[in-house]
């Protein structure tokens, strides 16, 4: 058996009209969707939990009853083809990515993949090639949140006037000298699941949102623990990957960035601060959470009045829930109006060069140019 309905219904009461999501990989134990996606889909008024997908019967059963999913699937590639499921959540590890994408657009699903969305640049851009009928939205969450989009906006309006330059700290608690056996997959390069694609890619995008595109790139980075200790068997790995970046950056505003990007920080020492200084005044947004700077909220501060951020788009959203929630709100959005606000599998690419700029710079020593959108 690979599936089963926990309601006898495939649309009852409240959710009729409803955008119906279908997520992969929320499991009940310290899984992401189960703490950001799950959340938020049920603080949203224009979706509902229609079905969840796990590997294992047992994880999805116990996945349907705990999240009040009206249906349960071991097989992912049955929950994609299920004429019950209008998006497609693949939140699961980065390598299994490209599998469930390739089926979800097939199938003719809207996608919401986590970001990076591929495991390579080469496989990126190869995803995103073929999402070209349906909406297909990548996890890069942070650029939307409320406060963000605010500082945008006020950079945008010139209330601090021409941007000079900016500092970024972002942290975060993985990459650090402990780990665990779910997550040593992290330490593999092949994976493409590090510090430099998800911390440092989260942050830059952050960056983007509020100075617009990076044109040029510096970068140092580092190990500082080349063999993390695995908590649950007392073994130690091997990293393959940086768990500390320096990025020095100049957006196409004309502001010179700087990102010092580290992981390993105890979870109540994790923090997030970008500061911007203009000719005419200064903004700053602080916040941070132990899974980095996308898993939480921000909190804006300027030199000049401002209207406050829009509350969350998802009711009673919290944490990781709240900036997961504004892609949600916007993928719905996009599938009803047919607008594109939602960040795409273009913007998973253009991410993903950048990334792979830093990553050069880093490794020659030379400055790169970021290729244009």
């Amino acid at each position: 058996m690979t599936s089963n309905d926990v309601t006898s219904n495939d649309v009852t009461g409240d959710d009729r009209g409803r955008l119906r999501v279908g997520v992969i990989g929320a499991d009940t134990g310290a899984s992401w969707a189960g703490v950001s996606h799950i959340p938020a889909i049920h603080g949203l008024g224009t979706l509902t939990l229609s079905a969840v997908a796990t590997r294992r019967e047992d994880s999805a059963r116990r996945a349907a009853d705990a999240f009040g999913a009206a249906r349960w699937f071991a097989d992912p590639f049955a929950m994609i083809r299920s004429d019950t499921v209008d998006i497609v959540t693949v939140a699961v590890r980065v390598p299994a990515h490209a599998g469930l994408v390739r089926a979800a657009v097939d199938a003719g699903k809207a996608v919401y993949c986590e970001a990076p969305l591929g495991s390579s640049l080469a496989e990126t851009v190869e995803l995103a090639s073929l999402a070209t009928s349906r909406p297909a939205v990548v996890g890069l969450q942070g650029r939307l949140n409320p406060s963000v989009r605010r500082a945008a906006q006020l950079v945008h309006d010139g209330a601090i006037g021409r941007p000079l330059n900016a500092r970024v700290v972002s942290t975060t608690s993985g990459f650090g000298p402990v780990t665990a056996t779910n997550y040593t997959y992290f330490e593999q390069a092949a994976s493409g699941a590090g510090l430099l694609t998800i911390t440092a890619g989260h942050t830059l995008d952050i960056v983007e949102a509020v100075l617009g595109a990076t044109v040029e790139v510096d970068a140092r980075t580092g190990i500082l623990w080349p063999h993390p200790l695995v908590a649950d068997t007392g073994d130690r790995v091997m990293r393959e990957v940086p768990d500390h970046a320096d990025v020095l950056a100049r957006t196409a505003s004309g502001a010179l960035v700087s990102v010092n990007v580290s992981g390993g920080v105890a979870p109540g020492d994790a923090v997030f601060r970008f500061e911007v200084r203009g000719t005419d005044g200064w903004l700053t947004l602080t916040g941070g959470s132990l899974f980095g700077v996308q898993g939480g909220d921000l909190t804006l501060t300027a030199s000049t009045a401002f209207d406050a951020p829009d509350r969350p788009a998802s009711a009673n959203a919290s944490g990781p829930s709240i900036n997961i929630g504004e892609v949600y709100a916007a993928l719905a959005a996009d599938l009803r109006t047919g607008s594109r606000s939602a960040p795409g599998f273009d913007h998973a690419v253009h991410n993903a060069r950048l990334i792979a700029a830093v990553a050069e710079a880093a490794a020659t020593g030379r400055r790169v140019t970021v290729a244009a959108r």
